[in-house]
C-alpha cells in the first residue's frame, strides 16, 4: 500500500468513527423520559465499558484513533474520546443531582446541549478538518507531523472547521435544549434556549482551538455546560435574530483579523465570544471601541517589526495574537459590559469604567509596542535607573506619550459614539484612567511579574481592572 492510499485509508475510518461519534448525540432524545439518577449511573457504565472494551473487538476497531506511523496504520491504546466524553456527561449529570439538593439548580436542558456541541459539533468539524488534510496529502504527497498541537498539525485548526463547529452546534445545542425543555414543561423561553445554545458553542469551538494536553471530548463539554449554566443564572437573553446578528457581526471582524494575520484561529473565537457578550448586553458602539484597541495593538506589534525582531524584543509567531492575549486584555471590558447589561442603573458609572479598561489595554500595547522603538534607554519605573530595552517595567518618553494618546483616543471616540454627555469629563477620565492604568501594568511588571508572581497576561489581567477601577472612581469622585 503506497503511503497516500495508507493515509486516504486512515481518513475513512476517521469519517466513519465521527458518524458514530455523533450518533452517541441521539441519546439526548432519552433524557426527558429517564430519571436523571439513572442517567449518572448509565453515563459511568458507558464510561467503564469504553474504558476497558477488548481490543479485538470490532468497536474497538471502529472508535479507536488510527495514525501513520512508518507507513503503516497503528491504533490507539484506548478509546480516548468516547470514555472521555461519558465522564464529562457523567460529571455533568452528577452536578445536576447533587445540585438538586441544595437551592442551586444545574438544568438538563444544558447538558443536553453541551452534548450536542461535543458530539454533532465536534464532529462537524473532525471532518472539515481531515478533508483538509487529506487535499494537503494529494497536493505535497506528505503527511502533517503527527506530534499533538505542534507544528504544521495546528493548521487543521482553521477558521473553517471551527465555523462548522459553530453552526451545527448551535443549530443542533438549540434543538436539543428545546427538546428537553418541552417534554419537561420548563418554564424556559426559547430565546433563552437559543441564547445559551450560541454561547455554548463558540465557548465548546474556542476551547477546541486551544491546545491542551487533555482531550476536548472532555473539555469541550464540560466547559461549554459550565460557561451555559453561568449565564442561565441571569436569565437574559435577546431574540435569536439579534444573537445571530451579533455572532455574525463578531465573527467576521475577527475572521479580518485573522486574515490581516494578527490574530490565530483562537484568537477569533475569543474575540467572536467576548463580542457577542458585549453586543448584546450593551450595544455594538461598545464593541467598537473595544476593536478600535485591537486595530491600534495590531498596528503599533507591525509596526518597525523588523527592527524589534532584530533585537529580540517582537511578539513571537509574526505578531499574531492568541486566545491568551485577546481574554488577558477583555475580560475586564466583558465583565463591565455583562454588568451594565444587569445593572442599568449604575450604566454610567460602568460606562467610564469600561473606557478606562479599554484604554488602559491600548495605552500599555502601544507603551510596549512602540516605546521598545526609542532611541532613548529605557529607565526602570521602580527606580528611575537605566535598563535594557525589553526589561520588564522600563519606560521611555515615547512609551508615556503613546501611552497618554492611545487613551485619550478612546476617550475621544466614546463622545463621537454618545456613550457619554460630558465630553470633557470623557476624555479627561479615560486619558487619566488609561495613562495610570498602563504605569501600573509597568510597576507590576517590574515587581510582581520579574519575581514570577504574575505572568505577562496576569498582569494585564489585572491592571485592566485597575485601570476602569481608577476611571470609575474619578468619575464617582468629580461627579
Amino acid at each position: 500500500m503506497n503511503q497516500i492510499a495508507t493515509y486516504i485509508k486512515t481518513l475513512d475510518h476517521e469519517y466513519r468513527r465521527q458518524i458514530l461519534h455523533a450518533g452517541f448525540g441521539f441519546l439526548i432524545l432519552l433524557f426527558p423520559f429517564i430519571d436523571t439518577n439513572i442517567l449518572v449511573v448509565i453515563a459511568f457504565l458507558v464510561h467503564i465499558f469504553f474504558r476497558y472494551l477488548p481490543e479485538s473487538s470490532m468497536l474497538y476497531d471502529i472508535m479507536a484513533d488510527k495514525t501513520i506511523r512508518d507507513n503503516r496504520i497503528i491504533k490507539s491504546r484506548g478509546i480516548i474520546g468516547a470514555h472521555d466524553i461519558s465522564i464529562s456527561v457523567f460529571i455533568l449529570l452528577l452536578i445536576n443531582v447533587v445540585f438538586g439538593y441544595t437551592s442551586f439548580s444545574y438544568p438538563l436542558y444544558i447538558i443536553a446541549i453541551a452534548v450536542a456541541i461535543a458530539t454533532f459539533g465536534d464532529s462537524a468539524a473532525t471532518i472539515i478538518r481531515h478533508k483538509r488534510q487529506l487535499k494537503y496529502y494529494e497536493l505535497t504527497n506528505e503527511a502533517y507531523p503527527r506530534k499533538t498541537y505542534q507544528g504544521e498539525i495546528r493548521k487543521l485548526y482553521s477558521v473553517k472547521s471551527s465555523s462548522a463547529l459553530l453552526g451545527v452546534g448551535i443549530i443542533t445545542g438549540f434543538l436539543s435544549g428545546s427538546w428537553v425543555v418541552y417534554w419537561q414543561e420548563i418554564d424556559v423561553s426559547y430565546n433563552l434556549v437559543f441564547f445559551i445554545a450560541a454561547i455554548g458553542a463558540v465557548t465548546g469551538a474556542l476551547i477546541e482551538s486551544i491546545p491542551s494536553n487533555v482531550n476536548d471530548n472532555f473539555t469541550v463539554p464540560l466547559g461549554a455546560g459550565m460557561i451555559m449554566w453561568l449565564f442561565s443564572i441571569f436569565g437574559y437573553s435577546v431574540p435569536p435574530s439579534q444573537m445571530t446578528a451579533a455572532m455574525i457581526f463578531s465573527f467576521i471582524l475577527g475572521y479580518l483579523a485573522y486574515k490581516a494575520k494578527i490574530a490565530d484561529v483562537s484568537a477569533v473565537l475569543s474575540a467572536t465570544l467576548i463580542g457577542v457578550l458585549i453586543i448584546v448586553f450593551t450595544n455594538v458602539l461598545w464593541i467598537f471601541l473595544l476593536l478600535t484597541f485591537f486595530i491600534l495593538g495590531g498596528a503599533s506589534t507591525k509596526y518597525k517589526y523588523r527592527f524589534k525582531k532584530s533585537i529580540g524584543l517582537a511578539q513571537s509567531k509574526g505578531g499574531v495574537r492568541n486566545y491568551d492575549n485577546v481574554f488577558s486584555n477583555s475580560t475586564a471590558a466583558l465583565v463591565l459590559a455583562v454588568a451594565h447589561g444587569i445593572y442599568p442603573q449604575f450604566g454610567t458609572f460602568l460606562t467610564y469604567a469600561y473606557l478606562g479598561t479599554v484604554a488602559t489595554a491600548t495605552g500599555d500595547t502601544l507603551a510596549s509596542e512602540i516605546g521598545t522603538t526609542s532611541r532613548v534607554k529605557p529607565r526602570m519605573i521602580t527606580t528611575l535607573k537605566f535598563v535594557e530595552p525589553g526589561v520588564d517595567g522600563g519606560v521611555t518618553p515615547t512609551g508615556q506619550f503613546v501611552a497618554i494618546i492611545g487613551p485619550m483616543l478612546i476617550g475621544i471616540l466614546a463622545a463621537m459614539f454618545g456613550l457619554v454627555d460630558n465630553i470633557p469629563l470623557a476624555i479627561l477620565i479615560t486619558t487619566l484612567g488609561g495613562f495610570l492604568g498602563t504605569n501600573i501594568d509597568s510597576l507590576l511588571g517590574a515587581t510582581l511579574q520579574k519575581r514570577g508572581v504574575l505572568t505577562n497576561s496576569g498582569v494585564n489581567f489585572v491592571s485592566t481592572f485597575l485601570g476602569a477601577l481608577i476611571s470609575g472612581g474619578l468619575y464617582v469622585l468629580i461627579v
